[in-house]
């Protein structure tokens, strides 16, 4: 098929056939993915790389190395860090699910209610968030065992994070009307600067370099939420002067009841998914933790890591969702499997490599957040490569996850991600940590991805038979 863009008449107007439903499968999948690939492996590097700092921190008076118990109390704030993900990217997986089925048919009024009460819906969260960060960080940080300098740590850390949530709020939902409408180079660069300034600003807030007050931990959150309100900024300005298939406008604006429950219908779903993910790993830091603090270390080190592999899959994942639901709403099935297909074979190598580096130099890996500590490599060395395993199968998983999201049937993936992490994984910690200890505690993350990977294979035949196969194959 031409590439050449297709004009469209419709209620008088003209339009743009956009570029989701006529460049060719594989070019169109690294003209959208590959931004938000490179974006995303900067986050993970950004990521990494402030931990790789906060392992680094030195506190007077302090018996063991503090840079342990700083990395301890940035995993105890995570579960609600991704909490806080959690909801920002649910809203957002339900705005680009219904703005880019509506492209798709080239209807112009759901377009804008879906990014103007997805702005509204941003803000509401935020709000959320700042009182949870105002009153509740202490509580939720001892809640899960932190004393002393982990507690002292987490909560600066997590109040902060919390209180200046709008930026990364706004950031996400901007970012995704960039992606919504395929320009995704756009959004990488809103991202890419984000993540810039928080490098930068990391080792000068962390260690209190040129006049600035060392801050520690709370530096690192600090270098955060700084980078996500310059980031929302410049997406802000991306959307209104770039953007122009999106009218961000509010005056008159009000918010819209059925447009809501429509982002909800699969943003919802996707929000208790990736809440499951707070969940999980907040029962882990507890049981962790009765074991060996350090083992919190071990666990907030591998998520740092990690992201090395998954963050581009979620890249890819992310420039999935709106090729599958525009050529959804477009009725072009050939291109919905061709993609679909095409994702699997790139996730695939992203995880292999993943499952490579984990299970042949995990010591290395460990070294990089040198803490001073030799518990971290006694414990970290096993544990990563037990944890290897579940790299084989958690692509398909992850794949699987975007294409009921993009169809519009976000409650299987919600299926899945309690099933895996809160009905396998858990029970599963729970029991191998009390026969085995932290040797045995960590091939529950190998046995509940074997299971999720079962029950996505099921989903995917089913959502393939009742949907996918009935789309009509259209030009």
């Amino acid at each position: 098929m031409s590439e050449k863009i297709n004009e469209i008449k419709d209620n008088g107007k003209h339009f743009e056939e956009n570029k989701m439903g006529v460049m060719p499968v594989n070019k169109l999948i690294i003209n959208v993915a590959l931004p938000m690939i490179l974006s995303m492996l900067v986050q993970a590097c950004y990521n990494i790389v402030d931990s790789i700092f906060v392992a680094r921190i030195k506190d007077a008076g302090q018996t063991g190395p503090a840079g342990t118990a700083a990395l301890v109390a940035v995993g105890m704030a995570f579960p609600f860090q991704m909490l806080l993900v959690a909801v920002g990217m649910g809203t957002c997986v339900g705005v680009n699910s219904l703005l880019s089925k509506a492209l798709g048919e080239k209807d112009l009024n759901t377009v804008k209610k879906a990014a103007n009460n997805g702005v509204f819906l941003s803000v509401l969260s935020a709000v959320l968030f700042f009182l949870v960060g105002c009153f509740f960080s202490k509580a939720l940080i001892r809640s899960q065992g932190g004393e002393g300098l982990s507690l002292k740590y987490g909560t600066q850390y997590l109040s902060i994070v919390c209180m200046c949530s709008f930026g990364v709020f706004m950031q996400f939902i901007l970012e995704r009307l960039l992606q919504s409408t395929g320009r995704t180079v756009l959004s990488m660069i809103t991202q890419m600067t984000g993540a810039v300034i928080n490098l930068i600003l990391d080792p000068i807030l962390i260690f209190g370099m040129f006049g600035f007050p060392e801050l520690k931990v709370a530096g690192a959150a600090v270098a955060t939420v700084t980078g996500q309100i310059a980031a929302a900024c410049l997406a802000l300005y991306m959307n209104i002067h770039k953007n122009h298939e999106i009218d961000l406008s509010f005056r008159g604006f009000k918010p819209d009841g059925p447009t809501i429950r429509r982002i909800y219908a699969v943003g919802i779903p996707t929000m208790i998914m990736q809440s499951i993910g707070s969940v999980m790993t907040y029962c882990m830091n507890r049981i962790l933790v009765s074991l060996d603090s350090a083992a919190v270390a071990v666990f907030t080190v591998y998520f740092k890591l990690q992201s090395l592999f998954f963050m581009p899959l979620f890249g890819l994942n992310n420039g999935l969702i709106p090729i599958l639901a525009y050529n959804f709403g477009a009725k072009k099935r050939s291109r919905m499997i061709k993609a679909i297909k095409l994702s699997m074979a790139y996730a695939f190598g992203f995880a292999s490599i993943g499952f490579l580096m984990f299970e042949f130099i995990p010591d290395k890996l460990l070294l990089i957040f040198n803490t001073g500590d030799p518990s971290l490599i006694t414990i970290g060395v096993p544990a990563l490569r037990i944890i290897a395993w579940h790299y084989l199968l958690a692509w398909f998983c992850i794949v699987g996850g975007t294409v009921f999201q993009s169809l519009g049937n976000g409650v299987y993936s919600l299926i899945v991600s309690v099933a895996r992490q809160l009905l396998v994984l858990i029970p599963a910690a729970y029991i191998f940590a009390r026969i085995g200890g932290l040797d045995l505690i960590w091939w529950s993350f190998p046995v509940a991805e074997l299971m999720s990977f079962a029950v996505n294979c099921f989903f995917l035949y089913r959502i393939n038979k009742s949907i996918i196969s009935k789309v009509p194959d259209g030009i």
